[in-house]
């Protein structure tokens, strides 16, 4: 039995000593230094491209380009991107930057001087093509930016369900709304670094921050023209990935240069480290989005119908948005059960950065829309939003809007119940105002401009609440499971125990709770426990540390494979070894004229509750309280629960309150951590309040369901409403900068 314990991450010691390696601290002996040249170009074709004063300057090995690629295109949704853009490839479409951000050129030199000089070196001829800036311009298809595709709307998917014209015909209130969700950036705290070299074995290496090394492998191998066996992936220490590691940013060029090199009889090491400019300027973001929405209600508080349309940028390539707007399209009308509902979605191709996953994966989109909507109705019919919500969230027996029913365990209701409860909802106690006069007594001092004392006249205080729910594992027919190894060592006695999984650790402790299962799966002390994790030349596909689903994949195929390892072990095999691939119940696409489908074949369930802040002179918010509801089917370990909680909060602070990618014409125009604002120590809510449920899930291991995603969805719109509260005005857009605040409340005086 798996007993519920909040032991220290194993990886800690190392990070707080910092002992542990990064993929950009590896320094080995004879290390080259590669420097990625990026087109700059939102959209151009190159005529000609000039390397010789690059390749003149001391130092420098070698300068690869588009022709040194074996396959150039690689991409998770289809090959739609060169890992160079160029000429000579064998990608007909290479030639072609359909993004600022896409690569043209690798310079290797001796240090990274050298190659950064050779890089400011290289001339490039451009014969300039239309920008696609926005998705109105691109749902003309004026201007096709992948012709292969034939459209610029990369994915549509729909939902019929129910009668719409009744629907509305029983509905005593319709609530009409637009909706508009920014870019985020992941700002991961390591700088995005890796190393290729060539093995002991001849293969292939690449040690880089990932979220799934056999997918890095897969994809790293297709490039090269490579078997997979020849290619090798390792993940050393992760400083944060949210999503924005599923894809690929240096795996794929650092294989090839490691490669190419060898290839050429120079079998030295090539490390890429990019600065934080780099970063942004160069890899996905959270996707932009429109929602136009329509909701339709009783005087008593039941949804009769919804309708919506989502245009999501998926910006130049594919990336991951099909599945993103998978979820962004099951998400868009909530945790409820909605009789009859008309939606549809569409990711539209653009010359904008492109939009992949982040932690959410389109649920954060979506429950803005739909929490934002159920308040406004709790506000218009004098419903309280919390009694709104369980008159309609689903329970067993529910449909969703695909006309399936959730997998049993569905916890909304007691969710929402709990939330209300901790947070005092019906309590007078509470001291909010609702925006009708200053704060006389205020709890704490809150100085919007921190060098000048707080104004008590300009201050109201507010609060909202919101919820939200979330798949566990992928959705929608994507091949699904995740396998492990477990060797028990010992003579008469277990000596120790060896589990062998690719899981990636991107700081969240996965390695822990992985090495806490095995224990408890074997019967063993967590002490004699060894791991040898994320390394494709070690262990099997574990799936991407992704969707919320690594704890509940992986403890599935580690109690698969410690019970093979003691059935081998009761027979006297030494060592004894178990192996075991986890399957999970199957899920299905969308129909492409209803959308019916069996989506998922699990749910984690949260809700939130707000308490703040407005000075409605300066437009600065304060959040006082998060009261956190999360079921989590079982604890492994409380105390990584709850970071991941005030994780997930603080970086929905930053989505909501502060952070602004400024995107026109194509390009990033504040590509610094100087001008995208991320919360900092002082910015973040002074108490979040982490209430851990433990609904067990029929299906997870030991009970448990995926988490670490579900407490990020519901924090904006319940931030919007805890400031509708307290100014009485509505914010239908994001972030909610002071500058914004202030124009909104002087538009309505």
């Amino acid at each position: 039995m798996l007993k519920s314990q909040s032991v220290y991450r194993i990886d800690a010691p190392g990070k707080v000593t910092g002992e542990t390696m990064y993929a950009g601290d590896i320094t080995p002996d004879n290390l080259l230094h590669g420097k990625v040249v990026f087109s700059n170009q939102p959209h151009a074709r190159m005529i000609a491209m000039d390397t010789s004063a690059a390749e003149a300057v001391p130092g420098v090995v070698a300068i690869l380009t588009a022709k040194d690629v074996p396959m150039n295109g690689y991409g998770l949704s289809g090959p739609d991107q060169p890992v160079l853009v160029g000429l000579g490839s064998s990608n007909p479409h290479a030639d072609i930057s359909r993004w600022e951000g896409d690569h043209v050129a690798i310079v290797i030199a001796e240090t990274e001087t050298a190659a950064a000089q050779a890089r400011s070196l290289i001339q490039i001829e451009w014969e300039q093509l239309p920008i696609i800036g926005s998705m109105e311009e691109a749902l003309k298809d004026a201007v096709i930016i992948q012709p292969w595709h034939g459209s610029n709307v990369l994915k549509k998917y729909q939902i019929r369900k129910g009668d719409m014209a009744a629907g509305w015909d029983e509905a005593d209130i319709i609530l009409e709304s637009t909706y508009h969700l920014p870019y985020q950036e992941h700002a991961f705290l390591q700088p995005e670094a890796g190393i290729g070299y060539i093995d002991d074995k001849g293969r292939v290496t690449v040690e880089v921050g990932g979220q799934w090394a056999h997918e890095d492998r897969e994809q790293v191998a297709h490039s090269l023209a490579l078997p997979e066996e020849q290619v090798r992936i390792i993940y050393p220490a992760i400083g944060g990935a949210f999503g924005g590691k599923e894809d690929m940013s240096l795996q794929i060029v650092l294989g090839l240069a490691a490669m190419r090199l060898h290839e050429r009889g120079i079998n030295r090491p090539v490390r890429i480290i990019w600065t934080r400019e780099e970063s942004i300027f160069g890899h996905h973001k959270r996707h932009q989005a429109t929602v136009y929405t329509k909701w339709g209600a009783t005087k008593e508080g039941k949804i009769t119908a919804v309708s919506a349309t989502v245009h999501m940028d998926s910006g130049a390539y594919a990336y991951t948005s099909p599945k993103v707007l998978g979820n962004f399209h099951l998400m868009v009308t909530g945790p409820y059960e909605i009789p009859n509902a008309h939606i549809d979605s569409y990711a539209i191709t653009t010359n904008n950065v492109p939009g992949g996953a982040f932690r959410g994966f389109g649920g954060p989109q979506g429950a803005f829309a739909a929490e934002t909507q159920m308040n406004k109705l709790a506000e218009a019919l004098g419903i309280s939003p919390v009694d709104i919500r369980l008159k309609n969230v689903l329970r067993e027996g529910s449909l969703l809007t695909v006309q399936t029913p959730p997998p049993p365990g569905i916890s909304m209701a007691e969710v929402v119940e709990r939330c209300a409860q901790e947070a005092g909802w019906n309590s007078e106690q509470y001291s909010g105002n609702g925006g009708q006069s200053p704060i006389s007594n205020f709890r704490s001092p809150f100085n919007s401009i921190q060098s000048l004392p707080g104004n008590p006249q300009t201050l109201r205080k507010g609060r909202g609440i919101a919820c939200s729910f979330k798949n566990v594992g992928f959705s929608f027919g994507a091949p699904e499971n995740c396998e492990a190894i477990i060797e028990i060592h010992g003579t008469a006695e277990i000596e120790r125990v060896v589990l062998r999984h690719a899981a990636a650790d991107v700081g969240q402790g996965t390695h822990t709770a992985l090495k806490q299962m095995a224990a408890a799966a074997v019967g063993v002390d967590m002490n004699l426990v060894e791991l040898d994790m994320s390394d494709t030349a070690t262990s099997r596909n574990s799936g991407s540390v992704s969707a919320s689903r690594m704890t509940f994949m992986a403890g599935n195929a580690i109690r698969g494979a410690a019970e093979a390892a003691l059935t081998a072990w009761a027979s006297e095999d030494r060592p004894a070894i178990g192996h075991y691939k986890y399957i999970p119940p199957g899920t299905e696409p969308y129909d492409a004229e209803t959308g019916v489908c069996m989506p998922n074949f699990s749910y984690g369930y949260v809700a939130e509750a707000v308490e703040l802040t407005v000075d409605i002179e300066t437009g600065h918010i304060y959040v006082e309280k998060v009261v956190c509801a999360n079921d989590v089917g079982k604890a492994i370990n409380p105390m990584l629960i709850e970071g991941q909680i005030e994780g997930a909060v603080v970086q929905a602070h930053g989505y909501a309150l502060m952070e602004n990618l400024v995107v026109k014409d194509g390009r990033i125009l504040n590509p610094y951590l100087s001008q995208y604002l991320i919360p900092g120590i002082k910015d973040v809510p002074e108490i979040v309040q982490s209430v851990i449920m433990e609904v067990p899930d029929p299906i997870g291991p030991w009970g448990a369901r995926g988490m670490a995603e579900m407490p990020f969805l519901p924090l904006a719109p319940a931030i919007v409403a805890a400031v509708h509260d307290a100014t009485g005005v509505w914010f239908d857009e994001i972030p909610l900068t002071p500058s914004r605040v202030v124009a909104k409340l002087r538009e309505k005086d």
